[in-house]
């Protein structure tokens, strides 16, 4: 068989397979059509798994929030009717989020449940403007240390909160309060025995919650909270116990749609303030969620931008039925993924789902005993919490331990915003520490003070170069030799502290070598004329006083740190009166190595004349230069 053949025998197969391959993915009959064809049965199997896990979610994140439990339904219905059907992420469930209570709650309490509408409204809009100008990936651009570090401040406040529900009591009100308020709420607890019934359902949830993943067979896919949900209505039947249970009105009553009055409200900085934070922390936690499901399963990956904007729609309409915020939830994306699901038929069914139950049973969600919602919400407080993972940031990265405890704790001592803003700039000012890593040494050799700068010079590190630079010009020397050929970066802050000191010591009569790396390769260099022959070059009076010149200036090779170059004694020195005109050695920086080449400066109004060319070097051009007074005889220069 020929080459030829051969190719064309491999590319047919090639070709048939491709043809195979397209068959399956439209559905026509094919070898591996059933694997890219999604089942019908399976998802709508997921839906419901998805919808037995989102039910007691929807409702206690309700009753943590400070809402009725129907908005929790409500939004359970609209993450999965309108932001189930759009295409941003396949397997990523929407709704009511724990992760959002303590902010629902707190907001509920200072404006009122009438401006919850408006507030979650207009916090829909933003998403979908913020995701159809593409940015939606900007929130992956923000520190692990701070989600983390938001996430706990969110846990542990709702942990918190959770424990006086848990025990049919009312929380004291703030996260501090509600902490504090614990040992008398044990005391409380243990002279009422209808409190203790209730906080024995509550701590049975708990647990259920934790170890109902190692129990063995299919009955582990029966979600924890669904058990929970009816033992406690089991218990709360029995005679003789007197627990509070879930208050449910209809479903259309507790529609709420705001009006001009509460439209009048966006005056209020407050409510602006609300809607901000809203529109960040949702978009946040909906995108990390994202990513986190992303990893659990190998279909479509998450269109971050699509997503964002289905995010807003569901808000948007969210705020005009006056219901919670919706974001995505981990819990029930992850339910989804172990359930099969391969498509967005599933999370879209769940919804439908909700919302049948509501309109059809809705007398069945007022056996539900509270303490048992609040159980499944201390839960989802402490995995939000995920202690762990204080341990192990601090054994990989302590300065990132730092930024992430901090945020937690200013989130619990203050508010979300607040929290998530220190967070951040705690972030922002790690990163710059970090990037601004120089390092500055200062020594003497003979009669030269030197300085030599290597790395990230930024204002971060202007102390510790204005500290050498002191120290240089205090340790008395004729001559100080400035070497910052190492650094990297050299912003505006340090190059004027340096040009500061060396126009001020050369004012007192001192000699300063100032050694300047070509950072922007801006410079033009000047063609070697005539090699080491001698020129005459004008000096004018020098650090001294006494005007001299260089004989013989030519090109010299290092592939150190380059030194100023004699070529026996001073000819040709003259005084000159008005600008400064003298033998200067221009550095060109290739490949690690250092040209000076010969060269001729004039100061006058910013021109640098060599060679009877004028030129203008550019707004941002970095130069070598060194002083222009006489140079030592070969013996007294440095090594």
């Amino acid at each position: 068989m020929s080459g030829a053949h051969a190719r064309r025998t491999t590319g047919s197969r090639t070709a048939r397979s491709g043809r195979a391959g397209r068959a399956g993915d439209s559905g026509k009959p094919g070898n591996s059509c059933k694997a890219g064809r999604p089942d019908l049965g399976t998802e709508i199997t997921a839906s419901l798994v998805v919808f037995l896990v989102a039910l007691p979610l929807c409702i206690g994140v309700a009753v943590a929030s400070g809402v009725p439990a129907e908005l929790g339904i409500i939004s359970g219905v609209v993450g999965g009717l309108v932001v189930g059907v759009v295409r941003g992420s396949t397997l990523q469930v929407s709704g009511p989020a724990a992760g959002l209570a303590a902010l629902v709650a707190e907001t509920v309490l200072e404006h009122g449940l009438a401006m919850l509408g408006v507030i979650v409204l207009f916090s829909g809009v933003l998403q979908i403007v913020l995701g159809l100008v593409k940015l939606g990936r900007m929130f992956q651009a923000i520190s692990l240390a701070v989600v983390q570090g938001m996430l706990a401040g969110i846990g542990l406040p709702l942990m918190f909160s959770q424990l006086y529900p848990m025990s049919d009591a009312k929380a004291p009100g703030t996260p501090i309060e509600n902490i504090a308020g614990v040992p008398g709420l044990l005391a409380g607890v243990a002279a009422d025995p209808q409190a203790i019934v209730a906080a024995g359902l509550g701590v049975a949830t708990i647990v259920l919650s934790f170890v109902w993943k190692k129990v063995p067979g299919p009955v582990r896919r029966i979600p924890a909270a669904l058990v929970a949900v009816g033992v406690g209505i089991a218990v709360a039947a029995l005679p003789g116990v007197d627990v509070r249970t879930l208050q449910v009105g209809d479903l259309a009553d507790s529609v709420d749609v705001p009006g001009p009055e509460q439209f009048a409200g966006l005056a209020d900085a407050g409510i602006i303030t609300a809607i901000l934070t809203f529109t960040v922390i949702a978009s946040a936690e909906s995108l990390f969620t994202a990513a986190a499901v992303d990893r659990m399963h190998s279909g479509p990956r998450t269109r971050y931008n699509t997503e964002l904007v289905a995010q807003g729609a569901g808000n948007t309409l969210a705020g005009l039925l006056g219901a919670l915020p919706v974001t995505a939830v981990v819990a029930r994306s992850s339910a989804n993924v172990q359930a099969g699901a391969k498509t967005r038929i599933s999370r879209t069914l769940h919804g439908l789902w909700l919302l049948a139950f509501a309109l059809l049973l809705p007398q069945v969600l007022a056996l539900i005993p509270i303490s048992v919602l609040a159980g499944v919400l201390v839960h989802s407080g402490w995995k939000l919490f995920a202690p762990q993972e204080f341990p192990k940031m601090w054994r990989q990265d302590r300065g990132e331990f730092a930024v992430m405890a901090l945020t937690t704790l200013v989130i619990t001592a203050t508010a979300l915003l607040e929290g998530v803003l220190i967070g951040l700039a705690a972030g922002v000012v790690l990163a710059a520490l970090r990037m601004s890593q120089a390092v500055v040494r200062q020594h003497i050799e003979d009669d030269t003070a030197r300085v030599v700068m290597a790395g990230n010079a930024t204002f971060l590190r202007l102390p510790r170069l204005i500290e050498a630079l002191e120290r240089a010009a205090a340790a008395g020397k004729p001559r100080i030799r400035l070497d910052l050929l190492g650094v990297t970066h050299l912003d505006h802050a340090c190059r004027t502290q340096i040009d500061e000191f060396v126009a001020q010591q050369r004012g007192a009569g001192l000699r300063v070598e100032l050694l300047m790396p070509d950072l922007t390769a801006s410079g033009t260099k000047v063609p070697d004329a005539g090699g080491a022959g001698a020129s005459g070059v004008r000096g004018s009076s020098g650090a001294g006083g006494a005007g001299a010149g260089v004989a013989g200036a030519g090109v010299r090779r290092a592939s150190g740190v380059p030194e100023p170059v004699g070529a026996g004694g001073a000819s040709g020195a003259e005084d000159a009166q008005g600008p400064l005109s003298a033998g200067a050695g221009v550095m060109e920086t290739r490949a690690g190595s250092m040209e000076m080449w010969a060269g001729s400066m004039d100061t006058r109004d910013g021109l640098v004349a060599r060679h009877g060319v004028e030129f203008v070097p550019g707004p941002t051009a970095e130069w070598f230069y060194l002083d222009t007074s006489a140079l030592p005889e070969a013996g007294d220069r440095v090594g």
